[in-house]
């Protein structure tokens, strides 16, 4: 059931959801592989057995968006039988991947006493994350692999989808493995204060995830930490593709397309910079295959940084800035000044070009004659993300999966 409630009977709404989870937590915390093995495969049959009443309910959500939804937000938000199958194929991988030992290395001092290293859960996660269904499992299964319980909080656009996802999937799946489906918990109101709540419970959820726009995450981010409250962020996105002065220009084109096949996603390209010798030869065959996409090229000069984030701007979501870069070193810097740092490839036949570039581009994914949007857990880690993390600090970076959502112990004991 949605609810439209005060203030403080939103913070109450959070508060009882994180309860929950916490009293449930250790039915996921002391679970064997199989429970959990068992969890992951129930979300996938039910994924295919409960489509049609998650699909009806999407169908509703998207047509409740009102008037002028760009079609980039409308995307996000969709559903369709072909994604939720896609849904499922990642779920069933997870399921198939090995727990990873959980007991680490071992060493001995030189007094004879030993040490080992072990991942212990958080024990609660909160989420917080924009109005994308598939988030909606992709979260709950990272949680529930890492035997974390959550508190998960969506856009409310998708919140009648994710209500599906949540009671007819997740828990239900949870259940049958012997799991305490209080686990897993959905605030359920559209009300922005939730996301507010979710950060500044500290003794209940320790760490949250903050998906989203970068201006929202940025302010949740410093909410919580005013609270005691950990996040891992993933606001900030943007693709950078250079084409180099010894690229094929039939490669080129070729991933300017790949990375254009969504355009609301943070992987996407977002910045083409063009080597200045080869600039009036390639512009207008760069021009006319954005121009078949039907996405408009922004071109010099500039009336906006050079970095702006098209995927963020539902409105013109359909562009890619255009920028000439001297050499793969400027190239570099660019992408290391002038965005978040996600993602940069090079598209060039030089190798030596090649290992300049990736030597001097100090972001999260590092690319040569490939699409930015394999940045991505599922492509490269076999896993999929809660979300890809550009912070520039120690901690889990890039694609973040079920294998970062641990906490390290080290236990001590005579030799």
């Amino acid at each position: 059931m949605i609810h439209s409630v005060s203030l403080n009977d939103t913070q109450e709404l959070v508060a009882t959801a994180a309860r929950a989870a916490k009293a449930a937590s250790g039915s996921l915390a002391h679970a064997d592989e199989a429970a959990i093995t068992a969890a992951l495969r129930g979300i996938a049959d039910r994924l295919q057995a409960e489509r049609e009443p998650v699909l009806a309910a999407n169908e509703r959500d998207v047509e409740e968006l009102p008037p002028g939804t760009s079609p980039a937000f409308a995307d996000r938000l969709r559903l369709s039988p072909e994604r939720l199958e896609a849904m499922a194929a990642q779920i069933i991988a997870l399921a198939e991947t090995p727990d990873d030992d959980g007991n680490g290395t071992e060493r001995t001092l030189d007094n004879g006493v030993r040490v080992r290293e072990r991942r212990r859960p958080v024990g609660v996660i909160g989420a917080n994350y924009e109005a994308r269904p598939n988030v909606t499992v992709d979260v709950a299964s990272q949680l529930l692999k890492s035997r974390n319980a959550g508190v998960l909080r969506t856009g409310g656009a998708a919140l009648r989808s994710a209500t599906e996802l949540i009671d007819r999937v997740v828990k239900p799946a949870y259940a049958d493995a012997n799991l305490d489906p209080d686990a897993i918990e959905l605030v359920r109101t559209p009300d922005r204060e939730a996301a507010r709540a979710l950060v500044s419970l500290p003794d209940l959820i320790p760490l949250v995830i903050l998906r989203g726009s970068g201006e929202t995450t940025a302010a949740l981010a410093r909410h919580a930490a005013s609270h005691g409250v950990r996040t891992l962020a993933h606001a900030d996105g943007g693709g950078v593709l250079y084409v180099d002065h010894a690229a094929d220009a039939d490669l080129a084109l070729q991933l300017i397309g790949d990375s254009l096949d969504r355009l609301g996603v943070c992987n996407r390209l977002n910045l083409l910079l063009i080597a200045e010798e080869r600039w009036e030869e390639l512009l207008p065959r760069v021009t006319a295959r954005l121009d078949e996409l039907n996405i408009t090229p922004s071109l010099p000069p500039h009336d906006h940084a050079l970095g702006y984030e098209w995927a963020l701007d539902d409105e013109r979501s359909a562009t890619v800035t255009i920028a000439p870069a001297q050499s793969p070193e400027r190239a570099a810097a660019i992408a290391n000044d002038e965005t978040s740092g996600l993602a940069a490839t090079i598209v060039t036949a030089d190798e030596e070009a090649a290992a300049r570039f990736l030597a001097a581009y100090a972001g999260t994914g590092a690319f040569w004659n490939a699409s930015t949007r394999l940045l991505d857990g599922f492509r490269l880690l076999g896993a999929p993300e809660t979300g890809i993390n550009v912070d520039h600090v120690p901690g889990p970076r890039g694609p973040v999966t079920y294998r970062d959502l641990y906490l390290r112990q080290y236990v001590v004991t005579p030799g």
